[in-house]
């Protein structure tokens, strides 16, 4: 039996259905659920898996102790004839996210209190408290306001400045959950102490009524409130003698023991408008909630405590927060990012250019414009997209400047270019349906499809890119890939031999999208470029293939080859999306923090207690395969001669 699955297209640039194995979906499930780096986290009550649960209570000799019922809780019924023969009187759950009720917590905490547990019970955690801070940072604000972008032109500097409605608008309802602890604290100015802003006491009736709370407090200074950085502490007793906290490293009780995690991280929640605040002029933060969201308003007074504060979850209204994810603002709001566009530009661009931009989203025509093109077309295949274009130029008088076309870029027409030949091609590129880096060579496809509009000596920008890799020790990521064995005193090698098979059945032969500035690493290769793409010729009807060695010159773990693509605009000016700075032997990799890259993990996992190993070397083969938009790779380390290439296909 086959089933379909949706897949970015790096030939169309769109999402496709494909055929799979009926067991794809449960197999990526598990492969990518980090169940392992679950029970890596030593602080952490675990409720293994259904599917894995009665083979490990069987192995660990609990049979006639343990009845596993493979439903969801508000699905067991209680009675003679139920799941359960009665109430139970202790209650023992995970249910929480780095939000700590994004998964339902409240909603399953409210039916198991009605229906299935006795009152008065005990639970398992006892209680869960969540913290907030209030922060200035124009890093994390970047991530959710366009900032006016300046252009330097030889009339002088010119400004592309947002729509009122964007800079109104209070913004998307979902978090943005993040590594807190590898936000450099440069990047924010705090505004406020840590306040406990509610506790949820869950052995008692727990309601999912959305609710506010609210908590006066005095500025520490006087800045614009931004930001809220939040996180949450669960006692696991009564007492509160067992904790386990989510708090980042300036706010933990022992900040050497912090327990790394993937799972659960911290929030950044934005307010719906920035605020000036003055040092020690009393003001109230308030915490909202529904049943599965949280978020955060900032009010002159304390409200009354019978006075209703409660509002609505913000909803983005235009457009742009449902277009652009957090990366996507930054990357935009990104200065020297767009200076460097500017600068190639400028070495291109003729008063007479006829430029067409094809990136989705996208902001360059603007500055096409800005530096004195007349004729500049975009295209923007989304209804959304082109919405918002249409308000972004609209705010600064550009409307009648700029041809925005509502099509797919290959169904172009010479009428929709005014029977004009393009002598710029303009792009990022950026495609928002792009998931690994390659996805992005979308743009030689476009390219090729409107070859037929370009004129004699046409400018294609970027002109060419490049696929790299390097070979990197993760301080903590592989722990998202190292099997259990034993946890706390109980053997679970059946889930580790079932997340095994999991991965073997595709994932373990595949990339995966990371944001790396979360995740340190040290390089112990050089960087290596793989493979070439040159953007002034068509896509080439043959693949293009590439074989080598990576010589690994620093001792360490080789946990993975990351791989990231980088775009020439000029012979001189080339945008990376992964390294930003030479690997230093021994400092961490510094990682574009707009992109994620592609984490190719090894095979096994190298065991953290062992030894590190001495150089040795990478081989690989890749390729490009033209016709399906596919990149195939193999690597292999040279100390373990006798195990199979890892193969790698991405579609």
């Amino acid at each position: 039996m086959k089933i379909f699955c949706s897949r970015a297209n790096p030939t169309t640039g769109s999402v496709e259905w494909l055929e799979e194995d009926e067991h794809y979906d449960y197999h990526q499930e598990i492969a990518r659920s980090s169940y392992a780096d679950m029970l890596h986290d030593k602080d952490r009550v675990f409720k293994p898996m259904a599917d894995a649960a009665v083979e490990i209570v069987e192995k660990n000799g609990f049979s006639d102790k343990i009845m596993v019922i493979n439903k969801h809780s508000t699905e067991v019924t209680v009675g003679p004839e139920g799941d359960m023969p009665c109430r139970a009187n202790i209650l023992v759950t995970e249910l929480f996210d780095t939000e700590l009720i994004g998964e339902g917590a409240l909603p399953s905490y409210e039916h198991a209190h009605r229906h299935l547990v006795e009152e008065n019970c005990e639970a398992v955690p006892h209680r869960a408290t969540i913290y907030a801070q209030l922060v200035e940072s124009r890093r994390m604000w970047s991530w959710n306001k366009l900032f006016p972008i300046r252009v330097q032109t030889s009339l002088g500097e010119q400004v592309i400045v947002p729509p009122a409605d964007l800079e109104n608008c209070p913004g998307a309802p979902s978090v943005c959950d993040i590594q807190l602890n590898q936000v450099s604290p440069a990047d924010f100015t705090v505004l406020s102490d840590v306040l406990p802003m509610f506790s949820i006491d869950f052995s008692k009736q727990v309601s999912s009524s959305a609710a506010c709370h609210s908590r006066q407090f005095e500025p520490l200074t006087s800045g614009r409130a931004q930001v809220v950085l939040s996180w949450w502490d669960i006692e696991m007793d009564p007492e509160g003698k067992i904790r386990c906290t989510t708090a980042p490293f300036w706010a933990h009780s022992d900040p050497d023991k912090m327990q790394w995690r993937d799972h659960w991280m911290q929030c950044v929640y934005f307010l719906p408008q920035e605020e000036p605040v003055v040092q020690g002029s009393a003001l109230c933060l308030v915490a909202h909630h529904d049943d599965y969201c949280v978020w955060y308003s900032l009010q002159r007074t304390s409200p009354e405590k019978n006075e209703r504060v409660h509002q609505m979850r913000p909803v983005c209204d235009c457009q742009a927060h449902l277009l652009w994810n957090r990366p996507r603002f930054g990357e935009i709001n990104d200065q020297d990012r767009t200076d460097r566009y500017i600068q190639a530009l400028s070495t291109v661009l003729k008063p007479d250019s006829v430029c067409l931009c094809v990136s989705d989203g996208s902001l360059l025509s603007m500055l096409a414009h800005r530096l004195g093109v007349e004729q500049v077309f975009t295209v923007e295949s989304s209804a959304a997209s082109h919405k918002l274009l249409r308000k972004i130029f609209k705010a600064n008088h550009l409307e009648d400047k700029i041809n925005l076309i509502e099509k797919r870029p290959e169904l172009l027409t010479s009428e929709d270019l005014k029977d004009r030949k393009v002598s710029l091609l303009l792009g990022e590129p950026f495609f928002t349906t792009s998931l690994l880096p390659w996805h992005n060579l979308y743009f030689w496809y476009v390219r090729t499809a409107v070859d037929r509009h370009l004129g004699p000596g046409a400018v294609v920008m970027p002109q060419a890119a490049s696929l790299h890799a390097v070979v990197v020790e993760f301080r903590d990521l592989w722990r998202i890939r190292s099997p259990c064995g034993d946890c706390e005193g109980f053997d679970v090698h059946v889930m580790d031999d079932m997340i095994k098979r999991a991965l073997d059945f595709r994932e373990s032969r595949e990339a995966e999208p990371h944001p790396l500035w979360e995740y340190p690493c040290r390089s112990l290769s050089e960087p290596q470029q793989i493979l070439a793409f040159d953007f002034r010729q068509l896509v080439p009807p043959r693949p293009l293939c590439a074989e080598g060695t990576m010589e690994l010159r620093r001792p360490g773990r080789s946990h993975a080859a990351v791989l990231w693509m980088e775009y020439h605009l000029t012979p001189e000016c080339t945008l990376s999306t992964g390294l930003l700075e030479p690997a230093a032997p021994e400092a961490g990799c510094c990682w574009n923090p707009h992109c994620k890259q592609a984490v190719y993990f090894f095979s096994p996992v190298p065991d953290p207690r062992a030894p590190l190993g001495g150089p040795q070397t990478v081989s690989y083969a890749v390729e490009f395969h033209p016709d399906t938009g596919d990149i195939t790779m193999e690597f292999r380390l040279a100390d373990t001669p006798d195990s199979p290439l890892l193969s790698n296909k991405v579609a």
